[in-house]
């Protein structure tokens, strides 16, 4: 864990010095630009929502699929069906505090393993979405002003839960 963890600690600092670097050299942004333009750029030119939908629309599948195949399903499942089963022990206990304070121990304990088997399928795509967003923000900022990653996060939790439950991801 402790591995995943810094390698994961590493791509963060990178992604925000790219991030932060965006305006600072202009190879990054005219590189990423370059890329994404003709490709994801013609959705906008199409239809500045549409494409917007579309490209969010991407995004989350691309990182659905991430997290399928790069993470343990098996192992989330179980973990999954272990927290379903104490919060069920916890809830017949609500009344008894020393039978409770265990089962929130032992619920405790899954936290490092379940954000274990869920931070691997983030540590790749990190660097490209940090890129991905400061090409959107260039593109959406004109049309949605300030409020167009609050429209994104939207789009991509609705995305994202049909995603997840069609591809049944843990």
């Amino acid at each position: 864990m402790k591995k995943n963890f810094l390698l994961f600690f590493v791509i963060m600092i990178v992604s925000l010095f790219i991030a932060s670097a965006w305006d600072k050299f202009p190879i990054i942004k005219n590189g990423v630009t370059a890329i994404l333009d003709p490709s994801l750029g013609a959705l906008f030119r199409i239809n500045i929502y549409i494409g917007f939908i579309a490209i969010v629309g991407i995004i989350s599948l691309l990182l659905t699929l991430a997290q399928k195949y790069l993470s343990d399903q098996v192992k989330l499942k179980e973990l999954k069906e272990e927290q379903k089963y104490l919060q069920n022990e916890m809830k017949k206990y609500k009344d008894n505090p020393a039978k409770l304070m265990e089962f929130q121990k032992q619920q405790l304990e899954f936290i490092p393993k379940t954000f274990d088997l869920t931070l691997k399928p983030l540590i790749y795509p990190t660097v490209p979405i940090i890129l991905l967003y400061r090409w959107f923000e260039g593109h959406l900022l004109p049309v949605f002003g300030k409020w167009w990653i609050l429209y994104y996060i939207i789009a991509s939790i609705f995305f994202s839960s049909i995603f997840r439950k069609v591809f049944k991801v843990a």
